[in-house]
């Protein structure tokens, strides 16, 4: 098999340690984890689909992904996932979806990203909330370009600085809710070199005022007031 180019998700992903044992490695460790991630894209949730979409594939996918027998079954998928270390993994994609992301750029327009959080179906136990995770979205692409979970104890609020200390700000704009509209969280942006369009609401008043008087219409002694007109 021919080495993965520079610059190809196969690359990316055969950075990441593989963590399983040396005896049983029946299986390329990019493979597994790029069937994962392309599974995942077209919208396999779960082991089992992973597995059923691979199986589904041209055998000459399989080869291009860099199998050299049978995809494996969901059992597989399942045992190897649960061990990946979770944190290299998204930083390998996040690397490959900027790469992506550059090279579609010819305009010079600035690139918007939303900051965003979700609370995860599926993850609420006996004795601790669901998990819930802040994200940052490429709105050109939908594409997820960092996240991180929020503590129990926390908010969203603040872990957004930590998210934010990840990327790269320059060219983009930085979207978010009103909660987010705080004096650090823009003052990181800009420090990044990046620019915002937040949400004010009704929980910040004297802002709202403020900023709703730089629209309103300056009173000009010169000008003669509007005389009203009979009805």
């Amino acid at each position: 098999m021919q080495p993965a180019p520079a610059g190809s998700l196969l690359e990316y992903l055969r950075q990441i340690p593989d963590p399983r044992g040396r005896q049983g490695r029946r299986h390329s460790f990019e493979a597994m984890l790029a069937t994962t991630v392309c599974a995942f894209l077209q919208g396999a949730r779960g082991f089992s689909a992973i597995a059923q979409w691979i199986h589904s594939q041209d055998v000459s996918f399989w080869h291009a992904l860099g199998y050299t027998r049978k995809p494996p079954k969901w059992g597989a998928f399942r045992k190897l996932l649960m061990k990946l270390p979770v944190e290299q993994f998204e930083q390998a994609i996040r690397r490959w979806v900027t790469c992506c992301l550059g090279k579609l750029g010819a305009s010079q327009a600035l690139e918007a990203v939303a900051v965003d959080g979700k609370t995860l179906r599926g993850t609420l136990e006996a004795h601790q909330r669901a998990l819930h995770l802040l994200s940052v979205l490429d709105q050109a692409t939908g594409s997820t370009l960092s996240q991180v979970a929020v503590e129990d104890k926390t908010n969203e609020f603040k872990a957004v600085g930590q998210l934010l200390s990840d990327l790269v700000l320059k060219g983009r704009i930085v979207t978010g809710d009103a909660m987010f509209c705080q004096r650090e969280v823009c003052r990181q942006v800009l420090d990044q070199g990046g620019h915002y369009l937040l949400v004010v609401k009704d929980n910040q008043p004297t802002l709202k005022e403020a900023i709703a008087a730089e629209f309103t219409a300056d009173f000009s002694p010169g000008k003669p007031a509007a005389v009203p007109t009979a009805a």
